[in-house]
C-alpha cells in the first residue's frame, strides 16, 4: 500500500499560484483585443483614401482585372505559365494529388529545364496530399518547395495558424488570386457536386507588385530568403483601368486589415452589397453593420452554399444559427444547390468588389494568412452580380416564415455548431 505524500500547505500555495501566473501569461499572449466597431461618417470621396489608410495597402491605378471561372482558370494559368520567363512563385492551401498536380508537375519540370526559377509555398496542414512523388522530381530539378507551418514541435504554438492565400505571381509581372484549390473537383463548370463553382482573377499591371510581396511576406516567414531586384519586382507599366489594392497585412493587436476591409466597404454602401462566401460566419458587429446597411435602404444579398452541397456541413449550420436575425432584418440570403460554392467574392454598389481567398469568418479575419485584391471598376463589379444573379438561378431564396419552421433538431445543431464558430 502506498503511503501518502505530506506537500506542506505553503508549497501548495505556492505551486496554484504559478499556475494561475502562467495561465494569464499564456491567455494574456494568445488573446486579441476585439474592439465593437463603430465607422464615424464619411462621404463617397473619401471611400478610396479611407480604405487606403485603413488597411495599409496602396490603391494604384493602371490595371487589367479579368475573371476566371471554374475550371477555366487551370487551362489560364497553365498557359501563363508555360510561357514564364524567369520566374514563377505559387503559395496555396489546400492539395490533392491528381490530375490537377501531375499537369502542374510536368509544366513546372519543363520551365526549370528553360532556366525558370520556382517557388512553391504549400500550407503544412492543406498542402499534405500535394504527392510525394511529384514533389520528390520538383525538389530534384531545383524547385524550392517549403511547407509553411509545417507539423513539427517547434511549431507547435502556430499550427492553428494556416496560410490560406491561393497566389501565382509570374515573371513578377502577371498575377493570380482567388479561391482555386490544386484539387480535382475545382476542374470543369460547376455542372454538379463533383465540380465545384470558384472565381480567380487575372491580373496585370503595378499592383502584381503588392501580390508579389503577399508572396514574399510568408516565403520569408518559412525560408529567411529575401526575393529581390528586377525579376521579381520590376517596373510595371500601366495596362488597363482599372484601380486595384491588395489587403493580406493581419497586425496582432487589433482587427485585421481584412475584418476592416469588410466592415468599412459594408459601412460605406449606399445602394447594394452582394457576398457570395462558402463560410459565411459574421460576428456581431458584421451583423449589426448588415442590417444597419438594409435600414438604410440598401438592397443586401448573401450566398453561400446549401448544406448538402457544401465539404464543411459543420460551418453551414453555424451559419444557419443567425439565419433567422439577418431574414428578419431584410437581408436576402440565397442556398447554392447546385454544387460547392466557393468563391469568396463581394461587391458594393456595383462600383467596388474584392476577390480573393477570405472567407467571411473569424478564423479568415483572424488566425489564418489570407489575400484579397480589392477592384474600384464598375465593369468588374458588374460581372460579379451578373454571376449573383445567374448563380441565384440554381439557389433557393431562404423566407423568414418557412426559416422559423425548421425543426427543433435543426435549431440545436445550428445553435451547437455556432458554439465553436471561431475555429470554424
Amino acid at each position: 500500500m502506498m503511503k501518502a505524500i505530506a506537500i506542506p500547505f505553503w508549497l501548495l500555495g505556492l505551486l496554484i499560484l504559478i499556475i494561475i501566473i502562467l495561465g494569464l501569461i499564456v491567455w494574456s499572449v494568445k488573446r486579441r483585443r476585439r474592439p465593437n466597431l463603430e465607422q464615424t461618417a464619411g462621404d463617397d470621396a473619401s471611400l478610396l483614401p479611407t480604405m487606403a489608410g485603413l488597411l495599409q495597402s496602396t490603391i494604384v491605378g493602371g490595371n487589367a482585372v479579368e475573371l476566371i471561372q471554374n475550371g477555366e482558370f487551370f487551362q489560364r494559368l497553365f498557359a501563363d505559365l508555360k510561357a514564364a520567363r524567369s520566374t514563377i512563385n505559387i503559395e496555396t492551401f489546400l492539395c490533392k494529388e491528381g490530375e490537377l498536380t501531375h499537369q502542374l508537375t510536368e509544366i513546372l519540370l519543363a520551365k526549370m529545364k528553360e532556366g525558370i526559377e520556382v517557388r512553391m509555398l504549400l500550407d503544412g496542414s492543406g498542402g499534405r496530399k500535394f504527392g510525394n512523388r511529384d514533389a520528390k522530381r520538383l525538389r530534384d530539378a531545383g524547385c524550392s518547395m517549403r511547407k509553411f507551418h509545417p507539423f513539427r514541435i517547434s511549431n507547435l504554438g502556430r499550427l492553428n495558424q494556416r496560410t490560406h492565400r491561393k497566389i501565382a505571381v509570374i515573371d513578377g509581372r502577371l498575377g493570380y488570386v482567388g479561391g482555386h484549390c490544386l484539387v480535382d473537383t475545382w476542374l470543369g463548370h460547376a455542372e454538379d457536386k463533383q465540380h465545384f463553382r470558384d472565381i480567380t482573377a487575372r491580373i496585370q499591371g503595378p499592383v502584381v507588385n503588392e501580390l508579389q510581396s503577399a508572396f514574399t511576406d510568408n516565403w520569408i516567414e518559412e525560408t529567411g530568403e529575401v526575393i529581390a531586384g528586377e525579376k521579381f519586382f520590376p517596373v510595371l507599366e500601366k495596362c488597363g483601368s482599372s484601380q486595384a489594392q491588395i489587403v493580406f497585412v493581419s497586425p496582432t493587436g487589433g482587427p485585421s486589415t481584412l475584418k476592416l476591409l469588410h466592415y468599412a466597404a459594408i459601412t460605406s454602401a449606399k445602394k447594394s452589397i452582394t457576398i457570395q462566401n462558402p463560410y459565411f460566419l459574421p460576428d456581431p458587429d458584421a451583423r449589426k453593420a448588415l442590417l444597419d446597411a438594409v435600414k438604410r435602404g440598401v438592397e443586401v444579398r448573401v450566398m453561400i452554399p446549401a448544406t448538402p452541397a457544401t465539404d464543411a456541413k459543420l460551418v453551414s449550420h453555424a451559419s444557419h444559427h443567425h439565419y433567422g436575425t439577418l431574414l428578419k432584418g431584410g437581408v436576402r440570403m440565397f442556398d447554392y444547390e447546385q454544387t460547392l460554392l466557393h468563391q469568396k467574392v463581394f461587391t458594393v454598389d456595383r462600383t467596388w468588389s474584392s476577390i480573393g481567398s477570405t472567407n467571411f469568418d473569424d478564423r479568415s479575419f483572424e488566425i489564418n494568412d489570407e489575400v484579397s485584391l480589392v477592384v474600384y471598376d464598375e465593369a468588374i463589379a458588374r460581372q460579379l452580380e451578373e454571376t449573383f444573379d445567374a448563380d441565384a438561378k440554381k439557389a433557393k431564396e431562404r423566407k423568414l416564415e418557412e426559416w422559423k419552421k425548421r425543426p427543433a433538431g435543426h435549431k440545436l445543431v445550428d445553435f451547437s455548431a455556432f458554439l465553436v464558430n471561431e475555429q470554424l
